[in-house]
């Protein structure tokens, strides 16, 4: 075991006003979706579009990843409670605080909301839009996987490299909370943050070329196949979500990665067709 390790403990609670604690995680999911308005807003004004429709595609954007990302989270790491008692399942599900997401649940709800956006602004083809939102929706993976980070939570296997961090509020693999007990694990948090900060300016610098011109889905492929399949191989130095997935050969993050992969190579292979 390598002598070179990272401690980590950050309080996942910033401050506490009138008994009201304010989260390092709420405060980056709010900014994901503050720097995504931001960003959607840049693009549509340098395409002559108006800033009003980047106002109601922001909406679609947090009513779609809230709803998809929690029911994501039920379906695919708690399905073994819908079948023993599916009450229990669904008020759980709808309860807050919601501390249970997931990001292919997310990918689902974003991708059904801008279907429904679409449909009330004719003049924006379906994949012209998530081309835009990809682009948000990189940064905004940055902030949730820092989040994430601040929350010591969805940890990576224990790992000898001198990065390593001991997660020192983590209670899932340490129940007892004693330090003696911690040990170093891969930050995998970090890696996903980097990634998708670095997609950011792929993406952006991409759309920047051509702008409106660029190839509708060129973007969302890259995006797609770029995400899912680090997620794929990220998952090979995290620890699992749940229970159940200790007897797959593959976890559940790494069996929803596969069809987002496919699904982006079928979008990139359209684009190019259609360049």
């Amino acid at each position: 075991m390598s002598l070179l390790f990272i401690e980590w403990n950050a309080d996942p609670t910033i401050i506490t006003l009138f008994g009201f604690p304010i989260r390092w995680y709420g405060l980056c999911f709010a900014l994901a979706f503050l720097a995504g308005f931001q960003v959607v807003s840049y693009m549509f004004k340098k395409e002559g579009r108006s800033v009003e429709q980047a106002d109601q595609l922001l909406l679609y954007t947090m009513v779609g990843t809230v709803v998809g990302a929690r029911m994501g989270h039920y379906f695919f790491y708690e399905f073994p409670l819908l079948l023993a008692d599916p009450v229990r399942f669904f008020i759980q599900m709808i309860t807050p605080p919601f501390s249970g997401l997931a990001s292919h649940g997310a990918a689902i709800g974003l991708f059904t909301a801008f279907y429904l956006y679409t449909r009330k602004h004719k003049g924006q083809s379906y994949l012209y839009v998530t081309d835009r939102i990809v682009i948000a929706a990189a940064l905004a993976g940055f902030f949730i996987r820092f989040g994430n980070l601040m929350n010591s939570e969805i940890i990576g296997k224990p790992t000898d490299l001198p990065w390593g961090f001991k997660f020192l509020r983590d209670y899932e693999f340490n129940p007892s909370g004693l330090a003696a007990f911690v040990v170093p694990r891969h930050p995998s948090q970090l890696y996903e943050a980097l990634s998708c900060l670095l997609l950011f300016f792929i993406l952006l610098y991409l759309w920047n070329l051509k702008k409106e011109k660029t190839p509708a889905g060129f973007l969302t492929g890259i995006f797609m196949i770029f995400v899912f399949t680090l997620r794929f191989f990220y998952e090979f130095l995290k620890e699992n979500q749940s229970s159940f997935e200790n007897s797959l050969t593959l976890n559940m993050g790494q069996i929803l990665s596969i069809p987002a992969v496919l699904f982006g190579i079928g979008v990139l292979y359209y684009a190019k067709r259609k360049a």
